[in-house]
């Protein structure tokens, strides 16, 4: 074991003194070491920076103090997930302990690493909603959980199972917060080990340390000794008290508890009616973030049934007007089937970026350092606007937008724009008037012509273009008008079955 005077006396004395669970702590990091010691497969920590996670930091990262340098011969990497839509605080509070950790660990010479891990470009919450119009997220359709959570976290995983062969995952997972995810857990249970084997990733474990641990004994034990890589958590407990709320776990797979309850996560979340947790921290000082909840705010709005309608397209981003059935009892024709709304309209998608960048200027200027929304997912969504399968921004509008509020340009790729400019756009919206063809589609008939043109082979271009005539350009008013009729059939198709099913019923 490493001599005393290398740990911090408090940390020993809270080991030593103390009791959590029916259990002492002495037991616990004598069974974290006792794991770690077993078998060559590297440790990944899942730290979101809350209280859970940074307990399980501590116990690890003290446990790995009292072991014998000879002794620490395999990685344990901490992975952070950030979703780039982070609180701010919370996100400055991690950063800091993760470069602490970093600097900490070389010096005592442990074999701990920090890292943070992002969503794809493709995957991030400005591209999915800003640049190909996806509704805020909603109890039903989250979206954002497995492109910005999930799957940084598990290609991490993933990376060094393939380096490793077997990977251990520590997480802070307790049975008092998700019982659906200890029911996970107990099934995948390994016999006569503190592991489980992971639900979805293979050759991966999972190891709960604090499986029965209560809120109460986190906070007992993160308040009554300081961290073991310097410094305390004093600044962890005055985020919780200001927020009054908890914070949103690593998530590793879809049995892990996810946002939406009001916790530490998303500034940007609209899976609740109100985000008591940024609500808090601006009652308690932080007011320059009230931009942010006011943006947070109107993107709720904007998720309300009766709002669908002025913020999002009638089509579908496949180019269809979709509707869902309806229960048919006492229901007359007409109100048998449900339109379905589909991407935030274009106008709505510049109008918010516009904010956005306002408000990311307004924060620079102030001295809050804090990018709301980074150059690479910019470039992204000029793609998909450009490239809009309903309205494409033949303008090429977000280069302009951007300079409007910076005053400075961003170097674009010069070929980026699409094959029409804002004149072709014009002089086919007149058109449009006159021959009652939608200007959008002779544009994207023109648009397969143009990318078959100078190919020897131009096998699939009909096939292209019957796809495009396809979709549905009129509106919506007539769009229904010739549908309607499909849909007395529908349900008079349905009423017949209905009938046969009764008639075939009947005693002989």
């Amino acid at each position: 074991m490493k001599p005393v005077t290398a740990i911090n006396k408090d940390i020993l004395q809270l080991i030593n003194h103390t009791h959590i669970a029916g259990a002492s702590l002495t037991e616990l990091i004598t069974e974290i070491q006792t794991a770690y010691l077993s078998d060559e497969r590297p440790w990944i920590i899942g730290f979101s920076g809350g209280k859970d996670s940074t307990v399980i930091l501590s116990l690890i990262y003290t446990a790995m103090l009292q072991l014998l340098p000879e002794q620490r011969k395999k990685h344990i990497y901490i992975v952070s997930s950030d979703t780039l839509v982070e609180t701010p605080v919370v996100v400055g509070l991690i950063n800091q302990i993760l470069e602490v950790i970093n600097q900490s660990a070389q010096i005592e010479n442990l074999p701990i690493s920090a890292h943070s891990v992002y969503p794809k470009t493709e995957g991030t919450f400005w591209v999915n909603l800003l640049g190909k119009g996806y509704p805020a997220p909603k109890q039903k359709f989250r979206w954002c959980t497995e492109r910005m959570k999930i799957d940084p976290v598990s290609d991490f995983i993933t990376s060094k199972v393939a380096d490793y062969g077997e990977v251990v995952l520590a997480l802070g997972s307790r049975s008092e917060e998700s019982s659906s995810r200890s029911q996970v857990i107990a099934k995948h249970k390994i016999n006569g080990s503190v592991l489980s084997r992971h639900a979805t990733l293979p050759n991966a474990f999972i190891y709960l340390p604090i499986n029965n641990w209560s809120a109460d004994d986190v906070w007992n034990y993160l308040m009554s000794a300081p961290c073991p890589w310097g410094g305390d958590n004093a600044k962890l407990f005055e985020l919780y008290k200001g927020s009054n709320q908890g914070e949103c776990p690593l998530v590793v797979d879809t049995s892990t508890p996810s946002c939406g309850n009001s916790r530490f996560g998303c500034w940007t979340c609209t899976v609740v009616s109100k985000d008591r947790a940024l609500e808090g921290l601006i009652a308690t000082g932080e007011t320059w973030m009230q931009p942010l909840l006011d943006f947070r705010n109107e993107l709720y709005q904007s998720t309300i049934p009766e709002n669908k309608n002025k913020y999002r397209n009638f089509k579908r981003r496949a180019g269809k007007v979709t509707y869902i059935n309806r229960a048919s009892n006492g229901e007359s024709i007409k109100d048998s089937k449900r339109h379905v709304p589909g991407p935030y309209w274009l106008k709505q998608r510049k109008e918010w970026l516009k904010k956005l960048l306002i408000i990311e200027k307004q924060l620079n200027d102030q001295g809050h350092d804090f990018p709301l929304i980074r150059e690479e997912e910019l470039h992204a969504i000029r793609q998909q606007w450009l490239r809009d399968p309903n309205e494409p921004d033949w303008a090429d509008s977000l280069p302009k937008l951007y300079s409007e509020v910076y005053n400075e340009p961003i170097e674009w790729i010069k070929n980026d724009a699409g094959s029409f400019t804002a004149l072709d756009a014009s002089i086919l919206k007149k058109l449009e008037k006159k021959h009652h063809i939608a200007s959008e589609l002779i544009m994207k008939l023109v648009e397969v012509e143009l990318s078959m043109s100078g190919l020897s082979k131009r096998t699939g271009i009909l096939k292209n273009l019957e796809s495009v005539l396809d979709k549905d350009w009129d509106s919506l008013e007539k769009i229904n008008k010739r549908n309607q009729s499909f849909i007395k059939h529908d349900v008079w198709e349905n009423k017949l079955k209905e009938l046969k099913e009764q008639y075939e019923a009947l005693p002989e």
